[in-house]
């Protein structure tokens, strides 16, 4: 039954059914079109990308481990340290410290940039203080007899005195007794007959004078003689007007001649005391206009003048006390208040202060509120006047020149001295960056001085630079972090085969790669070479002069090399090192004292080695790089010697033992004296001429040194010698030696040491960072990795 109804239905809509199975097919036959299409168009989308990535993959030569930059494959791959996937380093504009970066990047690391300009800035130097009584208007009201108090008429402290009010009725023996004898004087001479042969004496004048010394006023002194018999008693007047601050007698009391009864201060002149750090003492000059408030008076600015800076620092704050003269004619302010004060310090070229405002004025050398328009004398004291350009004014600037050059704080990247800055280069096809060394003066207020590094209109980073510098280190460039590029941490670069490339490959040495220069180029390389042994000679005499000298001419030779014989990765090789030796010859021709005059030698000396062997210049007769030379085994005996003195004078300087330093250097200099330099011959004697007297003068400065401070300075380059001997002639020592790093010392730049084991005890800081060292090596090994490159002080 169920049967025949489906045939039945099947047959009566057989039509319909045949259209619905069409359209059901006609369905399914789009969808599978369209779900084929789509295949087809997402496998050819995807071949450009393929075809891309392989091409950027192609490009992409050198691979680096973005958390071990060191790392440099040339393939992609593992990092060995931590097994990440090493990333293509991305080439950029030519420059060993450029960087590039797309415009998108630049906004996901919010780069800003300002102009580097020429303007004043003001220093605002904060300091706090209390105000205090005028010591030159205060007065005290002593004996000057000895006797009895009967009467104070200042009962209390805090009185309004003027001068010439009575303040005490004293009853004195003595006094009774000279005006007897006044008195008597009169008396006698009334009643003396006169002689024209002998010249009378005049006893009433000298009892006058008498009672004068002992405080009695003329007036006093006339009533006496009127009254004829002697007062009992004496009023003592005030000599100045003011407030009585200190009452220090009462009614009754004896006083002895000189004791004091009252003290009397004139308020309406104040001294305001102020604690200044010392690094703030630049800016402060003798008549500078000072703003300050106190408590009592919240938000109203009182003023007054620098009258006087203390020319000895408190050791214990490490503060120096400012004293600021203050007018309190309204008597508001009182003593013992606390103040909050600034000096706002306009700074001109130099570091120098200005202030327009004392152009062409005489100034008060003793009261700095007396300002002339012409010479004259003081209305206080009468000292004569000065011209305000005698007290460390600057007081005009004819040209825009004179303005200081300056960047903002947040543009550096500060290393010790000097910094680095990130400056755009114009006219790139993409946001692109360089950095820079600079040399850097004093901080004034939101800005730095600038004394070398950048020009007037450039753009400097301000905000995104720590980032550019982790791009660069990453590309294995020269930064903050990496200062000789290459990758690693620390900023520490302890020798290799390779230096970087602008590109961020490595570049062989150029005495090995047959780097050609031109040969007038080649001849300035070898006179800044020259200049900088004159800079060591100079360094062992110890004379500043010269060695400031010495600087200046090395400044004057980097600045005439012809870099523009150059092209590409040499061209920037040699810019590198140009702004290096530019910014030592800048740091040194103002040092001001030894132990930095050997610190920027120190530095000058690795970049001008870093520049003998990236172009693969000889000087003289020998290779900078410190070539070995073949001598006699008797003599390399001789030389080991000098090894014994000079551990124990490294132990000295550790222990924090000037002394033990002081006993090794007779053994040090006699072990050196004694090195037979018959047993060379040709080159090797040449070069031993040379290294003797080095190290005799080195000898001669430790010997000289008056504290651990200078006896460590002298030791670095000692250590130095010590090195370049070792690595140039060789030594036999009974024990075996350890080459050592300290990157912390000298302010950052680094030194190297040796010692007879591994225990690591550092020379340049002893108690303080005894065990401070990133490389502790055997000398053999720390030879062979820092060959060709002179092993001495890699900062």
């Amino acid at each position: 039954m169920g049967k025949a109804r489906i045939l039945q239905f099947l047959q009566t809509h057989a039509l319909k059914l045949f259209a619905i199975q069409a359209i059901c097919f006609l369905l399914l036959g789009v969808a599978v079109a369209s779900w084929w299409h789509r295949g087809d168009a997402s496998q050819s989308a995807g071949q450009p990308a393929a075809n891309e990535a392989g091409a950027a993959n192609a490009k992409a030569e050198i691979w680096t481990c973005s958390m071990h930059p060191q790392i440099r494959r040339d393939g992609p791959g593992k990092c060995p340290i931590c097994g990440m996937d090493l990333v293509p380093v991305k080439k950029s504009v030519g420059g060993v410290r450029t960087i590039s970066i797309s415009s998108d990047v630049k906004d996901l690391m919010k780069v800003e940039t300002v102009p580097v300009a020429r303007r004043y800035v003001t220093a605002n130097v904060r300091m706090v203080g209390k105000i205090e009584y005028d010591q030159t208007r205060l007065a005290h009201i002593t004996a000057w007899v000895s006797g009895r108090l009967d009467r104070l008429f200042v009962d209390f402290e805090g009185v309004e005195v003027k001068k010439g009010d009575h303040m005490a009725y004293i009853y004195s023996e003595e006094l009774y007794t000279a005006q007897e004898e006044l008195i008597s004087a009169i008396e006698s001479k009334a009643e003396r007959p006169t002689s024209r042969f002998v010249e009378p004496i005049d006893l009433a004048e000298s009892a006058r004078e008498k009672l004068r010394l002992l405080g009695i006023t003329e007036d006093q002194i006339k009533e006496i003689e009127q009254r004829g018999t002697p007062s009992t008693h004496l009023t003592i007047y005030s000599p100045a007007g003011g407030i009585v601050v200190k009452k220090l007698k009462q009614e009754g009391d004896r006083v002895a001649t000189g004791d004091r009864i009252y003290t009397v201060a004139d308020l309406s002149h104040l001294w305001v005391q102020l604690d200044a750090y010392e690094s703030d003492l630049q800016w402060l000059r003798y008549g500078q206009d000072v703003e300050f408030t106190t408590e009592a008076y919240p938000g109203e600015v009182f003023h007054g003048r620098i009258a006087f800076i203390d020319p000895v620092l408190n050791e214990a704050t490490r503060t120096v006390k400012v004293r600021v003269n203050v007018s309190n004619e309204d008597g508001r302010l009182k003593p013992e208040m606390f103040v909050r004060a600034v000096v706002r310090s306009q700074i001109a070229s130099g570091g120098r202060v200005l202030d327009a405002s004392l152009a062409g004025k005489w100034i008060s050398p003793m009261h700095p509120e007396i300002v002339k328009d012409e010479p004259g004398t003081c209305d206080i004291c009468g000292m004569p006047l000065v011209r305000a350009e005698s007290l460390g004014f600057v007081t005009a600037e004819p040209t825009d020149v004179a303005k200081p050059l300056v960047i903002p704080v947040s543009a550096a990247l500060l290393t010790g001295t000097r910094a680095i800055v990130y400056v755009q280069i114009p006219d790139a096809p993409e946001p692109t960056y360089e950095g820079r060394e600079v040399v850097l003066g004093p901080r004034a207020g939101d800005y730095y001085l600038v004394r070398s590094g950048v020009k007037e209109g450039e753009l400097v980073v301000v905000n995104g630079n720590f980032k550019l510098d982790s791009a660069l280190q990453i590309a294995a460039k020269p930064s903050m972090m990496t200062p000789e590029g290459g990758g690693g941490g620390g900023g520490h670069h302890h020798g290799g085969e390779s230096t970087p490339k602008a590109d961020g490959q490595p570049m062989p040495s150029s005495q090995h790669a047959g780097m050609s220069i031109p040969e007038p180029l080649q001849s300035q390389l070898h006179e800044t070479a020259r200049i900088v042994d004159g800079i060591g000679e100079a360094i062992q005499s110890a004379e500043l002069d010269a060695i400031r000298n010495a600087f200046d001419a090395l400044g004057q030779q980097v600045a005439s090399l012809g870099a523009s014989q150059l092209t590409g990765d040499m061209r920037s090789q040699l810019d590198e090192l140009t702004m290096l030796l530019r910014n030592d010859a800048v740091e040194g021709r103002d040092v001001k004292s030894m132990q930095a005059a050997d610190r920027v030698y120190l530095l000058t000396k690795q970049h001008v080695e870093r520049l003998q062997k990236t172009f693969g210049l000889t000087h003289g007769d020998h290779k900078m790089a410190h070539e070995s030379l073949e001598v006699p085994v008797a003599f390399r005996e001789q030389l080991g010697r000098i090894i014994p003195f000079y551990l124990a004078i490294g132990s000295g300087l550790a222990a924090d033992n000037p002394q033990a330093v002081a006993q090794s250097i007779g053994g040090l200099q006699q072990a050196a004296s004694s090195v037979d330099g018959g047993l060379l011959t040709d080159a090797a004697a040449n070069r031993w001429g040379m290294e003797i007297d080095s190290l005799a003068k080195i000898i001669t400065q430790l010997a000289a040194a008056k504290d651990l401070a200078e006896q460590r300075s002298a030791f670095a380059l000692l250590s130095d010698e010590i090195l370049s001997l070792h690595h140039t002639f060789g030594f036999t020592s009974s024990e075996p030696l350890y080459q050592l790093h300290c990157p912390m010392a000298f302010e950052g730049r680094g030194a190297t040491w040796l010692q007879a084991d591994k225990q690591v005890r550092n020379p340049y800081y002893g108690a303080t960072m005894l065990k401070c060292a990133d490389q502790v090596q055997p000398l053999s090994d720390a030879q062979a990795a820092a060959a060709p490159q002179h092993a001495g002080h890699n900062h």
